[in-house]
């Protein structure tokens, strides 16, 4: 596996046509969290009535291989913050199980986003998502504090259960208890990352008399944590306790579904007229046709730049605030699809300065 460690010049982003520019905003509605309203990683992504693309490393196209070679993948992350992408996300994938014939951008998630923060400086990282059940949540904290600090404010914690049951064995976790586990961990690291000298008390992860405290905290007061899938949780469970929630990406007709019930759910945990982003996420099949609409694949779907933009259209229209698209199922180069998502999507979904 090769990997580049140089930080060479970016391209430059694609021209933006007046017919392409963002839509007059909608009435801005409070995010329950203050500390929020001031996260940049959070900011740049999430904003009600509109919708921004972020891509699912690795930045690389490998159909039919598990693994992708990771060649020149730091310049690669900066193309894609050079054209206004607006996350990177990093997939939990600790092991290679040959069933599943996968292993994600191959790097631990958490070391990675350190790795790329030092070599971009806009761009939000984020998690799609940490398999929480399995983590050792204060370690999780301290990782979580120390990355949003030492990257200005830019992370955003994607947290899954995790859908690979090989993975339990390993570790000694019994996979059925993996929704429980969840709902614990989760108390723990939002006690420990946001509280001053915390008690607690878990039959699993330990507890505290309020003797020791941990450092650092998050720069802006939270480090921004979404639900990844339903995690085995209700949908009132994760709309009480996450900050957002990235869903699979359904059919079109789904869209609006999905997105009044994640309202719903929100206006009955937080109250009327707050905002908790709802996001998507899946794999991308850009399709060499510009006007291939969307078709179900697993994991994801197919399209060409003119289907993927009419979707995106209905995603938003839904009260969808982000999409996280995993190209690496296409067949062409990975910069050439950059290039055209730059030119021809991009421009309509513009991040959030």
């Amino acid at each position: 596996m090769a990997v580049s460690a140089s930080y060479p010049s970016q391209a430059q982003p694609a021209d933006i046509s007046l017919a392409a520019l963002p839509r007059e905003r909608q009435v801005e509605l409070p995010i329950p969290h203050p500390a929020l309203r001031h996260h940049p990683g959070f900011q740049r992504l999430f904003q009600p009535g509109e919708l921004t693309i972020g891509l699912i490393l690795p930045l690389e196209t490998h159909r039919g291989r598990a693994a992708p070679t990771m060649e020149g993948h730091v310049q690669m992350a900066q193309r894609a913050e050079e054209l206004g992408f607006g996350a990177l996300w990093m997939r939990d994938v600790p092991f290679y199980d040959p069933t599943y014939g996968d292993v994600a951008q191959i790097f631990e998630p958490m070391v990675y986003i350190a790795w790329l923060a030092a070599a971009t400086r806009r761009i939000t990282l984020g998690t799609t998502g940490i398999v929480l059940p399995t983590r050792e949540p204060m370690y999780l904290a301290k990782q979580a504090t120390s990355l949003d600090q030492l990257s200005g404010g830019r992370v955003v914690l994607g947290l899954s259960s995790g859908d690979r049951k090989s993975d339990y064995p390993m570790l000694g976790i019994d996979y059925e208890s993996r929704g429980e586990r969840y709902r614990d961990a989760w108390s723990i690291f939002r006690t420990l990352a946001e509280e001053s000298f915390p008690h607690f008390r878990s039959s699993r992860f330990g507890s505290s008399e309020g003797t020791l405290d941990l450092v650092p905290k998050a720069p802006f007061g939270r480090v921004p944590a979404i639900a990844v899938g339903q995690a085995q949780q209700t949908i009132e469970w994760l709309a009480h306790n996450l900050d957002g929630f990235l869903a699979g990406a359904p059919n079109p007709e789904r869209l609006e579904v999905l997105g009044n019930e994640w309202r719903d759910q929100v206006r009955a945990a937080v109250g009327a007229n707050v905002y908790k982003p709802l996001g998507l996420g899946g794999f991308l099949d850009l399709r060499e046709d510009p006007d291939v609409p969307f078709q179900r694949i697993p994991g994801g779907f197919r399209a060409g730049r003119n289907g993927l933009r009419d979707y995106l259209e209905q995603a938003r229209s839904a009260g969808v605030s982000h999409v996280a698209l995993n190209p690496k199922v296409s067949q062409q180069p990975y910069d050439e699809i950059l290039d055209e998502l730059a030119e021809y999507v991009l421009p309509y979904f513009p991040s959030h300065s």
